[in-house]
């Protein structure tokens, strides 16, 4: 049983590599150049992951579902959801760990996934979109799990959120990657109200087959709403149906799914 966690260039060669039991480090100490990504690999797939590849991410609880799960290293507009200090190089520490059992066994936000990107396909839990504001990294899915909190505001990092392109059908799932119980969602709407809108009505729907509506308010606040706990594989929101204003701009800026392991 081991970890590794890389930094390859764009063909895959190694720039930097560490390997250890079950915790493992990386100092880099170079820049990163366009191309350059970071991966975590472990010998046993199906595992829960500590996970934090930049001093700037949060550092997280992740399933990683696969044998290993690869972050591209984001250069110009793909910058724009990260901190201006992310992935700079000079010294970066690198790390994760697989995580304890107490720790998988606490009732927590399962929707957190600060390394989560468009392309992941191994790493849960992992967000996707049918709309994304003018395909710009800036509100993206990904930003709405990134545990970044900060509604008053919209554009770059720290004010980052998933935009929907002005689409009345607009709707945004969270892929578990496996079977767990969730009980609760809470929503942190943008609440930029110099351009902003809101939403006064939501609908999650979960992969058992169950649908609950939400009446949300006029609020940058957390706002959150329980239910009777369901076996699910993913959850998605949709039906927004916006409140009656003159703006057209509504977007979500975080949706925690609360919830135990099976």
């Amino acid at each position: 049983m081991s970890l590794t966690i890389c930094v390859r260039d764009a063909h895959g060669a190694i720039k930097s590599k560490s390997i250890d039991s079950g915790e493992v480090f990386l100092l880099f100490n170079s820049g990163y150049e366009e191309g350059d990504y970071l991966s975590i690999e472990t010998t046993e797939p199906q595992r829960h992951i500590f996970l934090q590849l930049d001093d700037t991410l949060a550092p997280c609880l992740v399933f990683l579902k696969g044998h290993s799960f690869r972050l591209p290293v984001p250069f110009g507009l793909d910058r724009q959801p990260y901190s201006l200090h992310a992935f700079t190089g000079g010294m970066s520490k690198l790390s994760a760990r697989y995580a304890y059992p107490e720790e998988i066994a606490v009732r927590r936000n399962l929707a957190l996934n600060s390394h989560d990107w468009a392309g992941n396909e191994t790493l849960y839990p992992h967000a996707h979109a049918n709309a994304v504001t003018r395909g710009e990294a800036q509100f993206a899915a990904r930003n709405a799990i990134d545990g970044i909190k900060a509604t008053y505001g919209h554009g770059k990092w720290p004010y980052t959120s998933w935009g929907i392109d002005k689409r009345p059908d607009a709707e945004i799932t969270v892929e578990f990657g496996r079977k767990v119980l969730l009980d609760e969602v809470k929503l942190y709407l943008r609440a930029d109200w110099k351009q902003d809108s809101w939403w006064r009505q939501v609908t999650l729907s979960l992969s058992d087959g169950s649908e609950h509506v939400f009446q949300t308010e006029r609020t940058g606040e957390v706002q959150p709403f329980a239910f009777l706990a369901r076996e699910v594989e993913w959850a998605k929101l949709h039906s927004l149906i916006k409140a009656d204003d003159p703006s057209d701009l509504p977007a979500l800026t975080q949706i925690e799914l609360w919830g135990r392991e099976i």
